[in-house]
């Protein structure tokens, strides 16, 4: 009795059966995808077209663009991009992190000061904030530490205390910081709450469960997002020539602005942003991949 609900083989059904031999001997004709070949075709000859006018074209003037790449004004200025790229995000995330977790407070009163400053930073435009730092000088003359609402016991000059340098770190700082919390608190989020439960009900101190458990976990959630803030901030420095400091877009704009040749000046500034902000990537990416250990994909 057959073990199975097959029917029976008779003798002529095997012998019309395919055999091993037969698919063998069939041709495998794989899919032709003609408007793929036909798109990449296209594609070939618009960037093969487009490599060809950066060569020839003159009006380029790569001559121009290699005299100045690597001169000391624009050194000095790319040093300058770094720092105010720098100290903005460090500024930016350790502010937006403590802003993060006063969103994550038990504290309505918390939780409302937080919302109120991502709200307001996130709506005000970066350039107005910029200038308003800039002129803080004109609404309070000086700083006083003190006891709040009485005397003040040390005072600082607002004019030497805030200049253009440090009202751009200002202005980018507190700008990213609406941002970086936003980021920190959807990857706080993403963690799984029962962990946290699970750790708690082991006994495992708060201030270890988010350190230990909860951030490994959200800085894989944390990472993309933060890498793409980071880097629209480097290229967001430019809006600070407003300010006339002396970042890689304004020194550019100062030097066509003498010598007339502005494209091979903008493309000056575009090669080290496109530079700097690969660099960014790549260590993006190692730094992505170290939090990504012991993770299924």
């Amino acid at each position: 009795m057959s073990l199975t609900s097959d029917p029976p083989v008779s003798k002529g059904d095997r012998a019309t059966r395919p055999t091993d031999d037969d698919h063998a001997a069939l041709k495998v004709v794989p899919v032709r995808h003609p408007w793929r070949w036909a798109a990449v075709a296209a594609t070939a000859v618009l960037v093969a077209q487009f490599a060809h006018g950066l060569v020839t074209n003159p009006a380029w003037e790569w001559g121009v663009f290699a005299e100045f790449f690597t001169a000391d004004v624009i050194l000095e200025a790319v040093w300058v991009t770094l720092q105010l790229t720098f100290y903005g995000t460090a500024l930016g995330f350790a502010l937006g992190i403590v802003l993060a977790f006063m969103r994550l407070s038990a504290s309505p009163f918390l939780r409302s000061v937080a919302f109120a400053y991502v709200w307001a930073f996130r709506s005000i435009p970066l350039i107005v904030q910029l200038l308003f730092w800039f002129n803080l000088a004109y609404l309070y003359k000086e700083v006083r530490f003190g006891i709040p609402f009485g005397p003040g016991f040390l005072s600082f000059d607002t004019m030497g205390l805030v200049g253009a340098m440090g009202a751009a770190v200002l202005g980018l700082a507190l700008h990213q910081a609406a941002y970086a919390a936003e980021i920190v608190r959807a990857g706080v989020l993403a963690v799984d709450g029962g962990q946290s439960e699970a750790a708690a009900a082991l006994g495992i101190p708060r201030v270890r469960q988010l350190r230990r458990i909860v951030l490994p976990q959200a800085m894989r959630s944390i990472l993309p997002n933060a890498a793409n803030e980071i880097i629209s901030l480097f290229k967001g420095t430019s809006i600070v020539s407003v300010m006339a400091i002396g970042e890689l877009f304004y020194q550019v704009q100062v030097i066509y602005g003498r010598n007339g040749r502005v494209v091979p000046l903008l493309m000056v500034a575009t090669v080290w942003y496109i530079l700097l902000t690969s660099a960014l990537s790549v260590l993006q990416h190692y730094v992505e991949r170290h939090y990504s250990k012991g993770a299924a994909r």
